[in-house]
């Protein structure tokens, strides 16, 4: 399993929290690419877990705080 910053990018959307049975179920429905939902089908997860965020799967995905853009400057 890899996660790039544009294949975790894909599940900005999500119904967040959710299971990873409906995270793969939406990414299938959205068309999201198969390297997501075969990353999402890797991951190894206690039944019935919720997931709150794309944090959870993967802790190192990067927050609009890790940008040194500043949108009140503008």
């Amino acid at each position: 399993m890899y996660w790039t910053l544009e294949l975790a990018s894909k599940l900005d959307d999500a119904p967040w929290p959710a299971t990873k049975e409906e995270l793969i179920d939406y990414a299938i429905r959205s068309g999201l690419p198969m390297e997501v939902v075969e990353n999402l089908e890797k991951i190894e997860s206690e039944e019935e877990e919720i997931y709150d965020s794309i944090l959870d799967i993967w802790p190192d995905y990067p927050s609009k705080e890790d940008y040194f853009f500043h949108e009140d400057e503008y």
